[in-house]
Parts: C-alpha cells; structure tokens; sequence
C-alpha cells in the first residue's frame, strides 16, 4: 500500500495511531461547558450574541454543540494568540523622541505580542479570551512575512517569550503529544509556524541556501508559507497575476522541509504553485487558511483541483473567518458554507479551521488614543492586492469572532454534521497531518 492511500484509509481510525484521552470517547479539559459561556466581557458576549442571531440555534444544537466543543481537542489551522493592547503612553513617548516608522511598527507589533505576559490588566484579557474561545492549540503565526532569517526570528522570539513566561497556562508546544497533555491539563498551548521558508539568499548551492531550514525546526517552526502573496524564488504567490507556479528551486525547498518535518503551507500561494507543490511534495502539504474558490473566486481562495491535490498529499484546507475571502453573506453563515463546499469535494478527513484572526484586549482602543498619528505610508510590497471595495457590516465581523469558536461547532452542529466529523474539522485533522508530517524527529 502506498503513502496516501494509507493515509486515506486512516484517518477513519485513531489519530496517526494514537488514540485520544478519552471520557465518553473524548478528551476532556477541566472546568465544564460554562468555561465558554460564563463571565464573557462585552466585547466578547457583543460577537457571541451576534453569531447567535445569525445561526438561531434551537436549545438542544447549542447544549450539544457547546458539550462537544469542550470535550473536543480544538486546533486552529492557522491564527494568532489573543492580542495586548498597546501602552499608548509609551508609544507617545517613542512618537516624541523622533523614533523612525520601522521603530514604531516594530514597538507596536511587540507590546501586542507580549504586554499579556507582564502587564496584569493586559494578562486577564488574554486568559478571558482563551477560555472563551475553548481552543486547545493554535498554529501560531511565529514569523514575519519574507525569507529574511534575522526578519523571521523577531516574531518567534516574542511567542517564546510568552510561552515562557506564562507556562502555567499557556506554553510552546514541540511535538504533537505536548498538545494532547494540553488538552487533558484543561491548558493552552501554541505550535508554530514561520510566514516564509528562510534562505541565506547568498546563492552559492542549494543545501547551503536552505540550511536555516533545519535551524527554525530546531527553534520550534513546524510549518512554512511557501509564498506570501508575490513572487520570490520558490514560486508565484497568490497576488501575481501570473500563474507560473513552483521553480526549480521550489522543489528542492520542499524536498527540504519534508526531510526536515516542517508542513509547506501554501495558503497565500498561486493556484499553480500551490497545485505543484501538492503534486511534488512526499508529505502532506496544506492550505492552512483559505476558502473555495468555486464559492467565491478571491486570489487567496483554492479551486477545486488545487483542493483535491491537496487533499491527496494527505494534507487539510483549512478555512479560515475572513469576510472579504468567504463573501456571500460574508458572515458565519457564509464560513459554514465554505465547509459544506469543502467537506463534499474532499470528505471531512481533509477540511479544517484556520481562522486567520485574532481576539485584541477591548483596551486597545482607548490606549491607541493616546498615540500622536503617524505620516502617511506607502503600502507595503506584500500587500499590494487587487483592488477591493467589498465592506462586511460589524455584525458579520463580530460573527466570525475567534472567540466564537464553540458557535462555529454550534453551526457544524445545526448542518447535521456527526460527531466524528465535527471532531476532525475541529482539530484531529490538523493533529494528524503535525505527525505524519514530523515523522522520524532528525
């Protein structure tokens, strides 16, 4: 039997081989259901109660729905651990003493990283927005977008930061088994992911070029953008409008990261890119946040043979709660259709949820306040999108909250979704694809 048709043959079974910690078949986090419902600050209840009138959920989908959530292992595809508001006081200060763009964008995207672990205020908006969420594991975005090494550590060190300082609830976990006694421990933990495959960028040979490949695994990095966006030397990203997919030296970089256990991501790959990738690569490869492109045609969408490619690496599409990407509605309904659409075209073993948002401190408003307003600036290399006008109303965006994660099992629940297919779109897909992935640790 080979690879993939073991893996498809599988996934209907244990995890990779390992069953779950189970109560009534499932594991299970200390504290009961009213860990997701109780004590809500209004910011959250605000996004809870508006997916709540959009789905209508009768009383027996939201006690079952909300009883699965929070026995169910609950990993997200791809997001961000909740955010700290920023000391505006602080960031004035640095506005006064003639601190430079780069400076302040860096000072900011570092006190939103990890005010939460010092600051006691900052930390219960943070531990609030967890419990709420009921996630177990997110794969955290650790890296800045590009291939620069030095450019990528910054962020991975800020997320080592944190799970240093705050191991007691949430830590860094290394391998798929730390995510399970995680689970069972009722605690939360972050598995991460670089937003770009480092390169040397000095040419001289290949394994020269991608030998910080193997240095990020060893510093924690599980996963890899492919792309982000533009074109770069491993292949065409999502916002090129040509479509000339993976380069030569894109396959050796795969080759790479499959000897090496880190999942090629091609999320914010082009359509051609991302089908190759799936085609070369000898281990999974995923789209961690994304959506159907037959729903909605966006350049961070995936059509149908790019799904399928994917889903026949033995890898996930995960979708994510962006709005202007699910269209429709551009609400929680419209992000259940996009895994109706995606659970028909590869079957529940291969779809996931990978938000590609995150909650910010309800503080974040007031401390912005008080920071003087910056010069007009360009717009970046990696954000030069097509043109889009489309807006969501606030209670669209609300409704795909990342706090209101147990709402979107509640929604799963209410389209007649079994349990074990819940369970897998939750997380255990996602866990599965971390150990075939991982492999033999080199």
């Amino acid at each position: 039997m080979d690879r993939r048709t073991f893996i498809k043959t599988a996934v209907s079974g244990s995890v990779a081989g390992y069953q779950l910690p189970a109560f009534g078949g499932q594991p299970v986090a200390p504290g009961g259901v009213s860990r997701l419902t109780d004590r809500l600050n209004p910011q959250i209840q605000q996004a809870r109660d508006a997916a709540r009138a959009l789905l209508q959920p009768s009383a027996r989908e939201l006690d079952h729905g909300l009883q699965l959530h929070h026995d169910s292992l609950v990993f997200d595809a791809y997001g961000f651990s909740p955010r700290a508001a920023v000391d505006g006081d602080a960031l004035a200060r640095a506005v006064e003493a003639g601190a430079s763009a780069a400076e302040l964008r860096d000072l900011r995207e570092e006190m939103s990283m990890t005010r939460y672990a010092l600051d006691p205020i900052e930390q219960q908006e943070y531990r609030d927005a967890w419990r709420a969420a009921g996630v177990t594991c997110i794969f955290q975005n650790a890296g800045e977008e590009g291939q620069d090494p030095l450019r990528l550590l910054k962020r991975l060190a800020r997320f080592t930061f944190a799970t240093d300082m705050l191991r007691g609830f949430v830590s860094k976990a290394a391998v798929p088994d730390d995510i399970l006694s995680v689970k069972k421990q009722g605690n939360h933990c972050l598995y991460l992911t670089g937003n770009g495959v480092p390169l040397r960028q000095q040419w001289i040979s290949i394994p020269d070029e991608l030998r910080y490949v193997r240095v990020f695994f060893q510093l924690g990095i599980r996963m890899m953008h492919l792309t982000y966006q533009r074109r770069n030397m491993i292949g065409d990203g999502c916002a090129e409008t040509a479509n000339a997919g993976l380069s030569d030296f894109g396959r050796h970089a795969i080759a790479e990261m499959n000897r090496v256990g880190v999942i090629p991501d091609c999320a914010h790959s082009g359509w051609q890119t991302s089908l190759e990738a799936a085609q070369v690569s000898e281990k999974p490869v995923v789209a961690s946040h994304t959506t159907c492109a037959q729903l909605h045609p966006h350049i961070r969408s995936k059509p149908d043979p790019v799904m399928r490619a994917i889903a026949d690496s033995g890898g996930y599409l995960g979708i994510c709660c962006i709005a202007r990407f699910l269209r429709g509605t551009g609400d929680i309904r419209a992000f259940l259709d996009h895994i109706d659409y995606a659970v028909k075209k590869l079957g529940p073993e291969h779809v996931a949820i990978g938000t590609d948002v995150a909650y910010t401190s309800q503080n974040a408003a007031r401390e912005q306040k008080k920071v003087p307003p910056g010069a007009r600036q360009r717009t970046a290399f990696r954000s030069l999108w097509p043109r889009d006008d489309f807006r969501a109303s606030d209670r669209a965006r609300a409704s795909l909250a990342w706090t209101n994660w147990p709402l979107f099992t509640v929604g799963l629940v209410q389209r007649g979704y079994p349990d074990d297919a819940i369970r897998k779109i939750l997380g255990e897909n996602v866990l599965r694809v971390t150990r075939d992935s991982l492999g033999h640790v080199p």
